[in-house]
């Protein structure tokens, strides 16, 4: 299929971008363009094909030579097809004389798999870190990874982007005097945390144990939240087990109004079926990390284009980027 501009450049704010050449993959080409246009240029023209045999060829059909090349790709479903379009994508810059090669992949799926917690099992994220470098990549822009230890598995430098403030934007409006975030479990407390404080709200957790994939059970809920409205917070939401289980144990509890909130909103499975029936749930908000799912009631997408978009802005300047999520100043 080929890949080409026709976005309109429609700058948010002053970019030199002459230097830079930016193309995407076949997984989200709606959120390349997106981010194209906040920068002022148009995704540039690529091709993928297939053979008989069933392997993929790509084209890169616009100048890379000495340019910063930046490739826009989650792994999203079918996810091996998107990684295997994206390696091959990053080979080609590199063959094509890059300066610079960047992997932007909005949502990292392999990042779940980054311990060795049962025998003989292998650690995917380590493995795809691997793989991204070996193939050409320099650096890798992502966003809201399942656990802070994937950073550690790049031995290239991994900007990595949160979204806290962005979805916590979406409430500041709100009346939320009666409001707590709510975590499935306790590894996703410190983003709950975090996004309690951006909303001056308190936090709670639940227990959970996993018994399957999609299957999990929540045995508590550590934190006050009787009589409370809830906006649930994990990274991502897949086949929605978890939120499921918990939007049950909540209502247990007797809460008020129960909201969900991600970073990555996959819904996979069964999951727009499983939240479709939770007549409860006010709101479903994530962002566009990866492509709109169709079906699902009371679904809010925000928009992160504009973060991903300063981003390439300030690794092709040379400024931080660590500086767009804190409130301390830079020096130097």
């Amino acid at each position: 299929m080929d890949r080409v501009g026709g976005t309109p450049a429609c700058p948010l704010f002053s970019c030199h971008v002459s230097d830079i050449t930016v193309f995407s993959g076949s997984a989200h080409h709606e959120f390349a363009e997106e981010v194209c246009s906040i920068l002022g240029t148009e995704v540039a023209p690529s091709r993928t094909t297939r053979f008989s045999n069933d392997c993929l060829q790509v084209q890169l059909r616009d100048n890379c030579r000495k340019r910063d090349v930046f490739i826009i790709q989650p792994l999203v479903p079918p996810v091996q097809e998107n990684l295997v379009e994206l390696l091959l994508m990053i080979d080609a810059a590199r063959g094509a004389s890059a300066a610079q090669i960047t992997a932007v992949i909005p949502h990292f799926a392999y990042a779940r798999s980054d311990k060795k917690d049962a025998p003989r099992i292998s650690i995917g994220a380590r493995l795809i870190a691997q793989l991204l470098k070996t193939a050409g990549a320099d650096r890798v822009v992502t966003m809201a990874l399942h656990s802070p230890q994937v950073h550690g598995m790049f031995d290239i430098p991994v900007d990595h982007l949160d979204a806290t403030r962005v979805l916590a934007d979406h409430f500041r409006t709100r009346d939320l005097s009666n409001t707590v975030v709510v975590s499935p479990d306790f590894g996703s407390a410190k983003m709950a945390n975090h996004f309690s404080r951006e909303l001056n709200v308190g936090v709670a957790a639940g227990s959970k144990r996993r018994l399957a994939d999609d299957r999990v059970v929540i045995d508590a809920i550590v934190g006050e939240v009787a009589g409370k409205d809830v906006l649930i917070l994990d990274d991502e939401i897949a086949t929605a087990g978890s939120t499921t289980e918990l939007i049950e144990k909540l209502r247990e509890i007797g809460v008020g109004q129960i909201r969900a909130v991600c970073t990555h909103g996959l819904f996979t499975g069964q999951a727009v079926e499983r939240l479709n029936g939770q007549t409860d749930l006010a709101e479903v908000v994530t962002t566009n990390t990866v492509p709109k799912v169709d079906g699902l009631h009371n679904l809010e997408v925000i928009t992160v284009a504009p973060l991903f978009a300063e981003t390439i802005r300030r690794i092709t300047s040379g400024e931080s980027v660590s500086s767009l999520f804190s409130d301390e100043p830079t020096y130097g």
